[in-house]
């Protein structure tokens, strides 16, 4: 006999001394059953129907004398009775010690679907406050693995079936990345069911990793300071124009499709928001998911160093960071924001409600779109910017974050800061899979180096003992940049000159180290009515020399 919630609709009545539920059925029929209260339980309090079980359940004693009952799935007496004798037989071999405990309790779990483990499993994962975009994924990968590899029951987990499944859709083209992913939630549900004690060992522990380096399918690069000015303003314009734009007709590819001022005015402040978009992952190097769960209560613009402070379930690596924000974005970010504020003040007037005085903390930064790819395809081919370059690399959402990580190092930033700034648990990760190589300075880095003339114009002496000809002399060496005569030494900014560099003391120590974060490109969004001063052309940069290195 077991319990079941009460049936929709059903009624309590005293029947014979009894308290019974009647209720209708699924083809209409009146149907009684008695009712009891649980006191123990996940149920204790509760009113429930009191109905035979359709399978049988066994009872008996483990191999530690406790009473155990266990749902046997089978309808037919006979069946569940050889079930039933094959848990007495092994609770017999633990009282002889032929078996351990937990061997009998792994045994116990072999018999069940795969997919009721893969559940419960996954309710582990929600317990652990894993995201739910990450759980949705673990779900359908381990069905897919399951189904294609034959995996119906517990026992069935072997690491054979899933390497031919692994290396039949490397075949069929499936990324290493993606081929990974599928590896880790299995391995991940194994590891699980090791600990529950559902399986003695992970049986796909050996399953090798794919080599994403050697297969890599996609390449992403940075884009130049140049291209990011495009894109900016591809992105400002585009939603206007190609509502402008007739498509048919003898006016075809023309800008004279008639429009509203109210509809002028909305696909204006959708290009806005798509440059502001990009301009704050360019400048921040925020993953997608993370800006678009970007909330205002996590802005703080007003204080001395903006910042954007991010929550740990919307992190990846779950750490919950403070994000820097450059000035310039920070009062772009304020302005949009002022801007929504008004535009929800009007909607209030229209409604006769009272005016809110600032926005709900909870509401999005930006309503960053699904298609957020798709829009920034069609803005690289409105900018004349190319998607993939001679090499085969590409620009997607996310090499906008690689875009951040090479200005980074381009900027003369030290390795260890932008590590920080990436939010990097390795420095390897920041160095080279996040910077790109091609618009790094390294023709004028090796230009730096010291001059090894063949011709023997050099002190011998000098060279050889390194001093200027009195023993124990340093040698006098001074660096071939100097300050430009104007404040640009304040920016790190420095002029090769072909003279010997002559050093201000006092305009040294005024000197003001230049924040990391001001070395970024300057992407503006002047043109666009956004806010800014335009973007700025390159210029090299460097750390600011002390004194004591310039003497």
């Amino acid at each position: 006999m077991v319990t079941k919630a009460l049936p929709a609709g059903a009624e309590l009545i005293e029947r014979k001394g009894e308290r019974v539920a009647r209720w209708k059925g699924a083809k209409g029929r009146t149907r009684t059953a008695p009712v009891t209260v649980p006191t123990k339980g996940t149920h204790a309090g509760k009113t429930r129907i009191v109905i035979t079980a359709r399978t049988f359940t066994a009872k008996y004693r483990d191999g530690s004398g406790v009473v155990v009952e266990y749902p046997t799935g089978c309808r037919d007496e006979t069946a569940a009775r050889q079930v039933l004798a094959d848990l007495v037989r092994r609770a017999e071999l633990v009282k002889a010690n032929v078996l351990t405990a937990a061997e009998n309790r792994a045994s116990e779990y072999q018999d069940g679907p795969i997919r009721r483990h893969f559940d419960d499993y996954l309710s582990h994962q929600e317990t652990a406050s894993v995201s739910a975009a990450r759980i949705k994924d673990t779900r359908s990968q381990l069905k897919r693995i399951a189904a294609e590899c034959g995996y119906r029951r517990l026992q069935d987990l072997e690491s054979a079936p899933f390497i031919g499944w692994l290396n039949a859709r490397k075949s069929e083209g499936m990324a290493a990345g993606t081929r990974n992913r599928h590896r880790e939630s299995l391995i991940g549900f194994a590891n699980w069911c090791v600990r529950a004690g559902r399986l003695l060992v992970n049986p796909v522990a050996d399953v090798p990793r794919a080599d994403q380096k050697a297969e890599a399918t996609r390449q992403r690069r940075a884009l130049t300071e140049a291209e990011l000015h495009q894109l900016l303003d591809a992105a400002r314009r585009r939603p206007l124009v190609d509502a402008m734009t007739v498509r048919r007709g003898k006016d075809a590819g023309e800008l004279k499709a008639n429009l509203r001022d109210e509809t002028r005015q909305r696909l204006a402040r959708i290009g806005r928001e798509r440059a502001l978009i990009y301009k704050s992952y360019l400048l921040t190097g925020l993953r997608k998911n993370e800006l678009a769960t970007l909330t205002v209560g996590q802005l703080d613009l007003d204080g001395p160093m903006p910042c954007a402070v991010l929550d740990a379930a919307d992190e990846k690596n779950r750490e919950g960071n403070a994000i820097a924000l450059r000035s310039d974005l920070a009062a772009d970010l304020a302005a949009w924001l002022g801007d929504k504020l008004k535009a929800l003040q009007a909607e209030s007037r229209t409604r006769f409600e009272p005016l809110p005085m600032r926005l709900p903390s909870d509401t999005p930064v930006f309503d960053v779109p699904a298609g957020l790819q798709r829009i920034l395809n069609r803005d690289l081919a409105f900018a004349g910017i190319a998607k993939t370059d001679d090499r085969g690399r590409t620009i997607d959402v996310h090499a906008l974050r690689h875009t951040f990580g090479t200005h980074l190092s381009k900027a003369g930033v030290s390795p260890r800061t932008a590590q920080a700034a990436m939010r990097h648990s390795k420095i390897d990760l920041t160095m080279n899979v996040y910077t790109d190589p091609r618009l790094l300075d390294v023709h004028g880095a090796i230009e730096r180096l010291p001059a090894l003339p063949l011709d023997g114009t050099g002190d011998d002496s000098e060279a050889a003992t390194g001093t200027d000809g009195r023993e124990g002399a340093p040698r006098k060496f001074a660096p071939a940049f100097a300050p430009t005569a104007d404040n640009s030494c304040r920016s790190g900014q420095f002029r090769t000159t072909g003279e010997p560099a002559t050093i201000d003391d006092d305009a040294t120590k005024k000197s003001e180290k230049p924040s990391e974060n001001a070395r970024l490109p300057r992407v503006s969004l002047a043109s666009s009515g956004v806010g800014g001063t335009g973007l700025e052309p390159a210029t090299s940069t460097m750390s600011t020399w002390r004194s004591n290195q310039l003497s």
